[in-house]
């Protein structure tokens, strides 16, 4: 790792907080295309996947927070924060997939949302290698995990993606609820990895 005080350590810093202001702005343009296209189509998966880029949004905070400062107290705080982040994801995704499903509840085609959701995908597995690349450098396990809900959030994005595809093309509403049920296996391991830390 680079010396505190070094050049190199500040780079790394500048480019941690530009990835993480990046992963807020997108979540936060997000929010509102997502509303838009939820209410339109009346898709339950689309509202998810909006509270999902929420958590996102407070999980960047958490990092910009624990960049700003240092200390293991402020890292430990922040941590279990992200940890917090990936409990409430598993269980809202758990009871929205099990409602969708018991329900037989059946959205109407979102092409704005099919757009939406596969730009994002690819944008989140960017940030998410470029969080983990520069987390590993600065020895730094919050912008680190907070990488690994950016890469949920990509893996969200996709199986949102895929249940809105099957769903247009061949009439498979319960796509992307199942879905939801392999990201709730993702988001609580995630949890419990850090609260197992902690």
């Amino acid at each position: 790792m680079a010396h505190v005080d070094s050049p190199a350590r500040k780079v790394l810093l500048r480019r941690g907080f530009v990835l993480e202001y990046l992963t807020l702005g997108w979540n936060t343009a997000g929010i509102v295309v997502l509303a838009i296209a939820a209410i339109s189509a009346r898709s339950v998966a689309l509202a998810g996947f909006g509270l999902d880029s929420l958590i996102e949004i407070g999980a960047s905070t958490v990092v910009i927070w624990e960049l700003s400062g240092t200390g293991a107290e402020r890292r430990r705080r922040g941590l279990r924060l992200i940890g917090y982040a990936f409990a409430v994801l598993a269980i809202y995704l758990l009871v929205q997939s099990t409602v969708v499903l018991a329900t037989g509840y059946h959205s109407r085609h979102s092409v704005p949302g099919i757009l939406w959701t596969a730009v994002t995908a690819a944008v989140m597995f960017l940030l998410a290698a470029g969080k983990a690349r520069t987390g590993r450098a600065l020895d730094n396990p919050v912008l680190r995990t907070e990488g690994r809900v950016t890469m949920i959030d990509g893996i969200l994005a996709a199986a949102v993606l895929l249940g809105l595809v099957l769903n247009a093309a061949l009439g498979w509403w319960w796509a992307d609820p199942a879905a939801g049920y392999v990201l709730v296996y993702y988001a609580a391991r995630e949890a419990r990895v850090i609260f197992a830390g902690n």
